[in-house]
């Protein structure tokens, strides 16, 4: 099977380079113990969408099944005033080497965003700077790495805030939510704090770390910890160990300053790679790294996201100059938070109370009280963030589209060395993954996708330039997505929802997790007076909810779940109103053929009524008449789409009344990606034949 999109780029990175990537991958086991390295490079302050909304074959904008906001149009459509900001490509081309200003990225501001799950303040939250994105054109380097390697779509930040928080959860698990040793921390503080780190754990357990950074004008001092005027030099602060007393009062000759609190020195000579290069070079990479960049260096808003091009191109450059160290090295290169970019995927957050929604697990250490400075309100997830997965065993330009946050990268560490961090929650553990299914350890991928040349990104000056902002478009319109699938990794997921109506005029909701992963889920109303709910469900575990019909007596209930997964019920309670039952049969086993999907309709109303039953992915309309008391059962073979699956069930006598399932069915097989994906901007293709099932 060959995709659109995966040949080779014209121009490529230097020979040592391609020669490293083009290397087989270690494999003594065929498992992740084949890795003896993992290195972590966090970048700054852009969402998923803002990058990769136009890319091929992810969930970006071309998504068939975004959410809807209580005006019927999908959250892309963002409030503005009295209209409406869709997202917009800044007029300066390429963005990408623009001084983009930044926006908001606080908890007052995200919390506002979010607005308990709306998701419809972006605009009136972070300015309308928090719709601009950015293309292939801008951002070249960017886009070839996903074409190269696996890029994941489903991978948030932690918390919904700054950049302190956020990287807290990435190097200790939480930010202190017990209240104690100075948390919980909200923002950006830095007034010092005493809960354990991750790295602390690997020291204890024998595990070798390090983290590779400039000393900038030293690493001891208080309010600065690397953070310098020179934008060249130094960790921008973001060495967030640096903020905790054990690293800060670590004297020289003990491990938490030899490992945390050194560097190279540029401002007396040195080189920004020399550090990282030597110890590769001298197969002294340590079994676990991280990176920390210099402020013009990582893609913060206010620098060129081309100056982060560089920067990453130079990482590579260091860590494959030695094949054999790059044959047993992961290299995961993440964001820390959005800034205020937008990002149209709901992110997963915990509720508040049973009243917002359900959760088979704990909830501990997720819901913040509220304080004298900030308000009550989830932890989070953030919104969602780029990742990727860049080793020899994550190539061939695939997507991996299991949830993911921060916290996934130390469970990936914990997967391979055995050290488990206490301080991630169980609701955390419960729905986001350990970044395994990025990665195939049995059968690496042995093709080989040339990456573009950055020495043009390299900084022309030593300057901090003035902030460019961008004109708003007088005309808009929805963007598009670039035409063409990908390969897509297999993922643990396998749900299974059903609604239905009681006498007493409520909708029963039941969450079935048939999976191998824990799963969250959003309700979302078509009547803005309720909702949206939240729910989270455990791996084999179910649960199941009452929601109450508007007085309107139409309900209008959508449920989101993981990788495109929808079911939505819309009907009416009057007297007359269709009353039917829509089920669904598949089976997720791992076999190479995708099975069948079967839909079962069984008219429990009074009167005949006539189903119509249509495939988006074929365009094929199936009708069917059937009695009171009768059923009909109808299978559709998905091999052609993947395994994806988009139905729609309406009646002909029942305007009112519709169900929605979409989704993807797993076989345990890598897979490819939605095809609805920039194939027509998420909209369902025309019927293209009707089949009268009548016997």
């Amino acid at each position: 099977m060959r995709l659109a999109g995966t040949t080779a780029l014209a121009t490529s990175f230097p020979p040592s380079i391609e020669r490293a990537l083009a290397l087989p991958a270690n494999k003594r086991t065929g498992t992740i113990q084949d890795v003896e390295h993992i290195v972590v490079l966090t970048q700054e302050n852009r969402s998923f969408d803002h990058y990769f909304g136009s890319l091929r074959g992810v969930r970006g904008f071309g998504d068939p099944r975004p959410a809807f906001l209580p005006s019927k149009k999908s959250v892309f459509h963002q409030p503005y005033g009295a209209s409406e900001l869709l997202p917009y490509r800044p007029d300066a081309h390429p963005v990408g080497s623009q001084f983009l200003a930044g926006t908001p990225h606080n908890w007052p501001d995200a919390h506002k965003a979010w607005n308990n799950g709306q998701y419809d303040q972006w605009v009136a939250a972070k300015g309308p700077l928090t719709m601009a994105y950015m293309t292939r054109e801008d951002i070249p380097f960017h886009y070839a790495l996903a074409d190269a390697f696996t890029i994941c779509d489903a991978y948030h930040c932690s918390f919904m805030g700054a950049t302190d928080p956020n990287r807290y959860y990435m190097w200790t698990g939480w930010v202190g939510n017990d209240g104690a040793n100075g948390g919980p921390v909200l923002d950006n503080s830095e007034a010092g704090y005493d809960w354990r780190t991750y790295p602390e754990l690997l020291e204890k357990a024998g595990v070798s770390w390090k983290v590779y950074q400039d000393i900038g004008a030293g690493l001891n001092d208080a309010g600065s910890w690397g953070w310098t005027t020179d934008p060249y030099i130094g960790n921008y602060g973001d060495n967030s160990l640096l903020y905790f007393h054990q690293y800060q009062n670590a004297q020289p000759g003990a491990p938490l300053a030899d490992k945390a609190k050194t560097g190279t020195n540029i401002a007396v000579g040195g080189a920004l790679f020399d550090i990282l290069r030597d110890d590769v070079r001298r197969n002294a990479l340590p079994q676990v790294s991280w990176i920390t960049a210099p402020e013009a260096y990582t893609e913060h808003s206010n620098w060129p996201v081309n100056y982060g091009a560089w920067y990453i191109s130079q990482v590579l450059d260091a860590l494959t100059s030695n094949p054999e160290v790059w044959s047993k090295t992961v290299l995961i290169i993440n964001y820390d938070e959005n800034d205020g970019f937008f990002d149209h995927v709901v992110a997963p957050y915990a509720p508040q109370s049973p009243s917002q929604g359900l959760s088979t697990v704990a909830t501990t250490h997720e819901i913040y009280a509220g304080g004298a400075k900030y308000a009550a309100g989830p932890y989070g997830l953030g919104a969602r963030v780029p990742l990727f997965a860049v080793s020899p065993w994550s190539k061939g330009g695939y997507v991996c589209s299991e949830l993911f946050d921060h916290t996934s990268v130390i469970r990936f560490i914990e997967r391979r060395f055995g050290v488990v961090e206490t301080q991630i929650s169980a609701w955390r553990r419960a729905i986001c993954g350990d970044l395994t299914s990025a990665f195939d350890f049995t059968r690496p991928d042995k093709r080989f996708v040339a990456l573009p040349s950055t020495a043009s990104y390299a900084p022309p000056d030593r300057q901090r330039h003035p902030s460019y902002v961008p004109t708003l478009p007088t005309q808009q319109a929805m963007p598009k997505q670039e035409s063409g699938a990908r390969y897509a990794r297999p993922l643990p997921y396998a749900l299974d929802v059903k609604g239905a109506l009681d006498l007493a005029k409520t909708f029963h909701l039941e969450i079935a997790n048939k999976g191998k992963a824990g799963a969250w889920l959003q309700v979302r109303s078509g009547d803005a007076s309720s909702g949206p709910w939240s729910y989270t469900v455990e791996a084999g575990k179910s649960l199941s909810d009452s929601l109450k019909v508007p007085v309107s007596g139409l309900y209008d209930f959508s449920v989101y779940g993981p990788n495109g997964f929808l079911r939505t019920f819309k009907g009416g309670v009057a007297a007359g109103s269709a009353d039917f039952y829509v089920g669904a049969h598949y089976e997720n086993e791992e076999e190479e053929a995708y099975r069948e999907f079967e839909i079962v309709v069984a008219n429990r109303g009074a009167s005949a009524r006539t189903v119509t039953i249509f495939n988006a992915y074929t365009g094929h309309t199936a009708k069917r008449r059937l009695s009171p008391g009768e059923r009909f059962e109808k299978s559709w073979p998905l091999e052609a789409s993947f395994g994806w699956y988009d139905l729609l069930i309406t009646i002909d006598e029942d305007k009112s009344f519709e169900r929605r399932l979409a989704g993807h069915i797993e076989n345990g097989k890598d897979s490819v990606s939605d095809p609805a994906f920039g194939s027509n901007g998420g909209k369902r293709v025309k019927s293209a034949e009707v089949e009268h099932e009548n016997e």
